[in-house]
């Protein structure tokens, strides 16, 4: 059997004790599910992961995309595991049932999605934009929009993708060209040049949509002229099946270093006749709908990083007890039994590391589920819309932090093996590779610093901030009087001070130096952010492991044990970079700020 990939002992753990995702059957959302039969699923998940999509990990690397005959050409394999995916029942897990899903909560849904992401991102990365794009019609679609498209996306039948980028733009997407014009039974003509547009091109399924932001001519520049547009690859039919070809061009592939089973594709639209969109709604208002799936996708990336962390961590694990390797540094005899690479100090240093960033992960994955449900489904339109705050307030800080900290971890799983973590005998050099993707798409990490530091920090008046801290200060309170988390808790009040002091110098230099001198402390406030959601997560986790440790088996209480000693190793290894963080943000003007191209060399 192989080792699993994501830790189901703690998966249930954070999903059941740490956030009682139980209660959320009580809600009438979620009324037809039951904690016995989202265990049924989260169990079918992780069996079709490890069965079906992790056998063909290594072969996508090693067989990427190519083009025959101006086709993308995919091996067979991500065709096989998609439709076994679907015909599982996984393609609408968190859907509404109104709209065609399984109307599972997005706790349960994404704690089985983590499963396939750990066994093949590349395969799971299609399921992931088709349902982020789902999402957004679910949204902003007119019924129709929903019944021609959503449903079959639900259905498994039509795939997704968000085309956004252009070669000159990137992410600066106000200055995007692409052009939509108006015909006569109101559709639209679209025209340009999209790229980096992962799935956007493939033989799979019956239709791709591509949900594809233009500029209606004669809108005004800038993100206040951009609309957003439905575009099949092939058209439908009055009867809503596909058809024609809807002059959606591949123009060429994007060859990655991971994540090489995702084809990525530049898109020409418009050039051989006319490519048809349908709008979404209202012009102008573009950017604004996109955003429901960037954030769907943002998480999406979070997750695949937590994935990755959590996948090297196990098969790092693995190795280091099974690998027999020299002796303590007291042991004089040299014909004695070398003892395993997990016995050695450092080695265990490196474990501790990918633990607290896999797990630190995963208990965050399930928080933000949580909020997404809390947002949609409960009872009352004050938690609804504080649940919404809190999840795009800790949206970037979860894309942004710790997809760096899971990247670190991979890096951490590869030293553990030594010079067979740089072969390709292990697979962890290619979760490197595909993980350091991560940090860079949807948004890169830099972006994310800049949305969490100049919008999410102030938006609805700052009470997004206010809502967090009080997360920060009621754990806090509930871990001061437990005596091994005494000191951790004062520590987080700490740096909840810290926070609320930091985005005061950042106002006033907004105020009286200008916004650009601000957001050049943007990455210190994401790495203080970012460290102390950690570092709640984590004493939230070691709280909750020592309310229930005295009425638990031998083994969970060493389970639950060994989750406080790596909350312990979080406070004194992860904290101090909030403390430097907090410090650099309340000081003298970054370097940053004076040194131009010149100097730089």
């Amino acid at each position: 059997m192989p080792t699993p990939l994501i830790d189901p002992w703690h998966l249930g753990f954070v999903l059941w004790d740490m956030l009682d995702a139980e209660a959320l059957f009580g809600l009438p959302a979620f009324a037809d599910h039951d904690r016995a039969g989202a265990g049924a699923m989260i169990e079918t998940a992780t069996k079709l992961a490890e069965d079906v999509f992790l056998p063909s990990y290594r072969l996508l690397d090693d067989h990427e995309p190519g083009i025959e005959n101006g086709r993308v050409v995919l091996p067979a394999e991500i065709e096989q595991s998609l439709t076994a995916f679907r015909d599982a029942g996984f393609s609408g897990m968190s859907a509404r049932a109104a709209d065609g899903g399984l109307g599972l909560p997005r706790a349960v849904a994404n704690a089985a999605f983590l499963q396939f992401q750990a066994a093949n991102i590349s395969i799971a990365n299609y399921a992931m934009l088709t349902a982020s794009a789902a999402e957004l019609l679910a949204h902003h679609g007119t019924p129709e929009q929903k019944a021609r498209y959503m449903a079959p996306m639900l259905e498994g039948r039509f795939h997704g993708t968000m085309a956004l980028s252009e070669p000159h733009a990137g992410s600066s997407l106000g200055d995007i060209t692409t052009a939509a014009r108006l015909l006569p039974d109101g559709r639209y003509a679209i025209r340009g040049t999209k790229m980096w547009i992962s799935g956007g091109e493939h033989d799979m399924g019956d239709n791709i949509v591509h949900l594809m932001l233009a500029r209606i001519e004669g809108a005004p520049a800038g993100v206040r002229g951009i609309s957003l547009f439905i575009v099949p690859r092939k058209r439908l039919d009055s009867e809503g099946r596909p058809s024609v070809w809807n002059n959606v061009a591949l123009a060429g592939l994007n060859h990655k270093m991971g994540q090489r089973g995702t084809v990525n594709t530049v898109l020409n639209v418009g050039e051989g006749g006319d490519t048809i969109g349908e709008i979404i709604g209202a012009p102008g208002q573009g950017l604004a709908c996109m955003f429901t799936m960037m954030n769907e996708a943002r998480i999406g990336v979070a997750m695949g990083a937590v994935a990755h962390a959590s996948a090297g961590y196990r098969i790092s694990l693995e190795y280091a007890r099974e690998r027999r390797q020299g002796r303590h540094p007291d042991a004089k005899d040299p014909a004695s039994p070398q003892v395993p690479l997990v016995a050695h100090a450092d080695v265990r240093r490196m474990l501790l590391q990918q633990k607290a960033a896999a797990e630190g992960g995963v208990a965050l994955t399930l928080y933000l589920s949580k909020l997404a449900d809390l947002k949609a489904a409960a009872p009352g339109e004050a938690a609804r819309r504080d649940a919404g705050l809190l999840l795009d307030f800790l949206t970037p800080v979860f894309k942004a932090w710790v997809s760096e900290e899971c990247l670190a971890a991979n890096d951490h799983a590869m030293q553990v093996l030594g010079g067979a973590g740089y072969t390709s005998d292990f697979p962890l050099e290619q979760h490197y590779r595909d993980n350091r993707l991560n940090p860079i798409h949807e948004g890169t990490n830099g972006i994310q610093s800049i949305d969490l530091a100049g919008r999410k920090a102030v938006m609805a008046e700052g009470r997004a901030l206010d809502l967090f801290l009080s997360r920060l200060a009621e754990t806090a309170s509930a871990a001061s009087g437990v005596t091994r988390l005494q000191s951790m808790a004062k520590r987080l009040v700490e740096m909840g001070t810290a926070m609320r002091t930091s985005f005061d110098r950042m106002a006033e230099t907004t105020r009286t130096v200008g916004a650009r001198a601000a957001l050049a402390r943007a990455h210190d406030v994401m790495e203080l952010v970012g460290s102390a959601t950690f570092a709640w997560i984590w004493l939230e986790q070691a709280r909750v492991a020592l309310a229930g440790k005295g009425t638990a088996s031998e083994p969970e209480r060493l389970r639950r044990e060994g989750l406080v000693l790596t909350c312990q190793d979080v406070f004194s290894r992860v904290v101090p970079r909030a403390d430097a963080a907090a410090a650099r943000i309340v000081g003298e003007a970054p370097a940053s700020l004076a040194i131009d191209d010149v100097m730089l060399g």
